[in-house]
């Protein structure tokens, strides 16, 4: 089976580096970036399916990245996440091709779950 890649873009190191760290302690290979340009750069060299992206980035926000990586990539799965989440970011997520949305703090064990559903998800799709 192919190798399961994360791309995790966040402005804020902590999280880049919480999220790389228990990601990779379950088997994921990680890869990290710090804005939206950044991980655009990134996936031209690396492929990748599954995206944690925070909405609040500098320069082109996580909507926007969101929007241009299903356009490129359709077939791959972005989480957004976020500090705050009004209803109407949380409908643009959704219209973005966002599959879900955590809230700042999220909990490790939902992300965990999220990116083992998103693979398991991919697997079926490629069975097809």
């Amino acid at each position: 089976m192919a190798e399961k890649r994360i791309l995790v873009v966040d402005d804020e190191i902590r999280i880049r580096d919480l999220f790389s760290e228990v990601f990779s302690r379950a088997g994921y290979m990680v890869k990290t970036a710090e804005s939206a340009e950044e991980a655009l750069e990134i996936m031209v060299k690396t492929p990748f399916m599954v995206f944690f992206l925070d909405l609040n980035l500098p320069g082109l926000n996580g909507v926007e990245l969101c929007r241009r990586i299903r356009k490129g990539w359709p077939m791959s799965i972005c989480f957004a996440v976020t500090g705050y989440a009004s209803l109407f970011e949380l409908s643009e997520c959704r219209d973005a091709g966002f599959e879900d949305c955590f809230t700042k703090p999220a909990t490790l064990a939902d992300l965990l779950a999220a990116a083992e559903h998103a693979f398991t998800k991919i697997e079926r799709w490629k069975k097809r």
